[in-house]
């Protein structure tokens, strides 16, 4: 068996960036070998950093290039024509969330992986994160009691230019939904690492970042299966803001606040800890998260190790988030599965 894993970087934008430093410093039984970006300068910029092989074409890649497994950082529409197209070249493929900007080409993707022999596993880099891993277990141990609720808060700081193309993210037809299909996913995640799955949603958006098709805001009412309830808040940030509490999880006997910034923690708050107890540091996992998703990738591949979520399970942002924009159009509750 392999030692070490031939990773191409299939897209060479922003994320890509938080990628390769996860790959040099947590992921380090990866090489490196191809990088693919339709801009040449951007494949190349990419190429000088890993001492990889460029292309711009991702078929192009699929014929010359020496690797056994990609990392797709492509804009969501795309998703679908590169992940069959890894797969039929018999790549093991590991493709950023959302698996793609409509459910029909999710499932297409989903169906397709499953009629493949190599590896399909989708980044969602919150799956890592310590905190919100170390809460749950803390929950299970009875620490605040009986889970009653949650909440979330997503706020996306954002500098607008004017004069700038808008991002790709910003039109719907490329991207699926708007901010709780995107980065809020993010935070739906921990929520159903804490409570469980998500029964059903209501929400309300808005739109006040110029040129986003999509919502820059949303506040989400949930009910999850277990019976507790939750509320989500994902807000695109034009201003100085003050801190925020990222997560909340209230029981019977006491509560667990993880809060942000680069000194943010996990605190419990109980009987035994009514001024609240520091429970970790809560930066240091969501830093290194990127790198522990790769590594996750590439032991399933190397090692046979039994991946931290299946794509099956990474639908369900995909599908709450969905949810939320079926509830503005019918102002009910709207079942998420």
């Amino acid at each position: 068996m392999d030692s070490r894993l031939k990773l191409a970087l299939v897209g060479c934008g922003g994320i890509a960036q938080a990628h390769w430093r996860g790959i040099e410093q947590i992921a380090t039984r990866v090489d490196v070998t191809a990088v693919v970006d339709k801009n040449p300068a951007s494949a190349q910029a990419m190429a000088a950093q890993t001492g990889a092989a460029a292309f711009t074409d991702i078929e192009d890649a699929l014929k010359k290039g020496d690797f056994d497994a990609v990392d797709i950082m492509l804009p969501h529409d795309l998703h679908e024509f590169a992940a069959l197209a890894c797969f039929d070249a018999g790549k093991h493929v590991l493709l950023e969330k959302p698996i793609a900007h409509s459910l029909e080409s999710a499932e297409r993707i989903l169906e397709a992986g499953d009629r493949v022999d190599t590896v399909f596993m989708v980044a969602e880099q919150a799956q890592y994160w310590t905190d919100v891993i170390r809460a749950r277990e803390l929950m299970d141990a009875g620490a605040i009691g009986a889970v009653i609720s949650a909440s979330g808060n997503f706020y996306d700081p954002v500098v607008i230019d004017p004069d700038a193309p808008p991002p790709w993210r910003y039109s719907l037809a490329i991207a699926g939904g708007g901010l709780t299909i995107d980065g809020g996913a993010h935070w739906i995640r921990p929520l159903r690492m804490m409570m469980g799955e998500v029964d059903a949603v209501i929400g309300v958006t808005g739109h006040h970042v110029p040129r986003m098709e999509g919502e820059s805001w949303s506040r989400m009412l949930m009910k999850f299966a277990s019976g507790t309830v939750g509320v989500l808040t994902s807000q695109h940030v034009m201003h100085t803001a003050g801190p925020i509490e990222l997560f909340r999880v209230t029981g019977t006997e006491g509560e667990l606040q993880i809060t942000g910034g680069r000194n943010g923690q996990l605190i419990l708050f109980n009987k035994q800890h009514p001024r609240g107890e520091v429970i970790m540091n809560a930066a240091e996992g969501k830093i290194n998260s990127y790198g522990a998703e790769i590594k996750d990738f590439c032991e399933v591949v190397l090692d046979d190790k039994t991946m931290a979520a299946t794509p099956a399970f990474s639908l369900g942002e995909f599908r709450t988030a969905q949810a939320l924009y079926r509830s503005i159009e019918s102002g009910r509750w709207e079942k998420v599965w």
